[in-house]
């Protein structure tokens, strides 16, 4: 029998990343991408994800398997473009850098696109959508009802560009940056400060990432935020892709609460599971107990902020 149509889709990039730590420890051909760490973030609410992205037809096998396993993966399109594959290169501050390992990368960063035959989900209650500015009105105008959550994409938000930062906002239910990359943009490290202008500018819904210090997320009209901790875990094995992982459990919890501070725990709590391991965090046994006291500790750290 054909499983039913996923209610909630991750659009973005499917990369096999290597990564390099400060203390030159390395972690090669592992999993990774935006879009599929914001599935996993769906799977970890509880969720069946659809993957919509563009993959090579040399992607290896056991990563193949385990996509098909994890998820959805009609969206998947195809092509006989090599693989996209990336170091991810840690400094001790915490910092990465991404530098891309394939002649040919846009198609990846783009595809498939909003109007093309290749996305194969008529309907989603919501999605992450991990583009630059330009394609966010057509996942709009193919999602109209859904949740739409726009986390845009690092090397755009750090590029300062504010008047292409603007045309992406309108369509959006929800704009979720990382701090640094907000700075970038707004030119301040007052991540309360970010939260005003980002609902000045129209954001209807911001949730600011802010890695080990948690998350701030905010509504439009609202006189307060919310800030969300960050969940202890017993060891941080790997950051990268927790942001994404944050993204699609905050969607999640949205599309179905509609309560602001528990979205955020939502995604927090997704967050977490990606750093206990390295790449896309694998899904654990004990996933739905888990969840629940993770999700306990979240709610108790909950702390209003004035806007």
């Amino acid at each position: 029998m054909a499983m039913p149509s996923p209610d909630y889709i991750a659009v973005g990039s499917v990369i096999i990343d290597d990564i390099v730590y400060p203390d030159g420890r390395t972690s090669m051909a592992v999993l990774g991408g935006g879009g599929t760490h914001a599935a996993y973030g769906m799977v970890f609410a509880g969720e069946r994800a659809g993957l919509v992205g563009l993959a090579g037809r040399d992607l290896p096998a056991d990563i193949r398997q385990r996509l098909e396993s994890d998820f959805d993966t009609a969206g998947l399109a195809w092509t006989n473009l090599p693989q996209v594959r990336a170091w991810q290169i840690f400094e001790w501050d915490g910092t990465r850098n991404e530098v891309f390992r394939v002649a040919v990368l846009e198609p990846f960063m783009i595809e498939p696109l909003a109007d093309g035959d290749a996305v194969a989900y008529p309907s989603a209650a919501g999605l992450t959508l991990l583009r630059e500015p330009e394609y966010v009105a057509g996942w709009r105008a193919r999602y109209p009802e859904a949740a739409l959550l726009w986390e845009p994409t690092r090397a755009f938000m750090l590029s300062a560009d504010r008047e292409r930062f603007l045309q992406g906002l309108p369509h959006a239910d929800i704009v979720s940056p990382n701090l640094l990359e907000a700075q970038t943009m707004y030119d301040t490290a007052d991540e309360v400060e970010i939260m005003r202008r980002l609902l000045a500018d129209g954001v209807k819904i911001a949730a600011l990432r802010m890695g080990e210090l948690g998350s701030l997320v905010a509504r439009s009209g609202d006189e307060r935020a919310w800030h969300i901790p960050a969940i202890d875990v017993a060891e941080i094995v790997d950051v990268t892709g927790a942001g994404n992982t944050y993204c699609g459990g905050f969607v999640v919890g949205w599309g179905r609460k509609r309560d602001l501070a528990l979205a955020g725990c939502y995604g927090a709590v997704a967050a977490s599971f990606a750093l206990e391991h390295v790449g896309c965090a694998r899904i654990p046994a004990n996933l739905a107990t888990e969840w629940q006291r993770r999700m306990a500790e979240a709610r108790a750290g909950l702390r209003e902020v004035p806007l």
